[in-house]
């Protein structure tokens, strides 16, 4: 089995910054693209982010120019770092993984969710 944990939400005022992380850990032989969706009170699931394992990137247009995502193949980590948060922001946050067991299936794997809370 697969398992991805989140950390680094919160609550924060407008303006301000805030870093998630996110590790894989279980049976992975390899990780292609891994990303992060949020989900707001009564709204569907939407991609935040995504960065494939050769570094390339997708964005929102939402975030573009004030979300940073990055990640760290040999620890099976992605980062979110978020800049200049406004109230629109706020909702869960969920990781995402394709990942490749060694069994060489794939599976799309996700967090439990971290909050992320801006006040006005």
């Amino acid at each position: 089995q697969v398992q991805l944990v989140e950390s680094g939400g919160g609550l924060v005022q407008a303006g301000g910054s805030l870093r998630l992380s996110c590790v894989a850990s279980g049976n992975i032989f390899s990780i292609n693209v891994m990303g992060w969706y949020r989900q707001a009170p009564g709204k569907q699931r939407e991609l935040v982010a995504r960065i494939a394992s050769g570094g390339s990137t997708n964005y929102a247009d939402s975030v573009k120019g004030r979300f940073t995502i990055s990640r760290d193949n040999a620890k099976n980590m992605v980062y979110l770092q978020m800049n200049s948060l406004k109230p629109e922001d706020t909702a869960v946050y969920y990781c995402n993984a394709y990942v490749e067991r060694w069994d060489h299936r794939v599976n799309d794997y996700w967090g439990q969710g971290t909050q992320v809370t801006v006040s006005s």
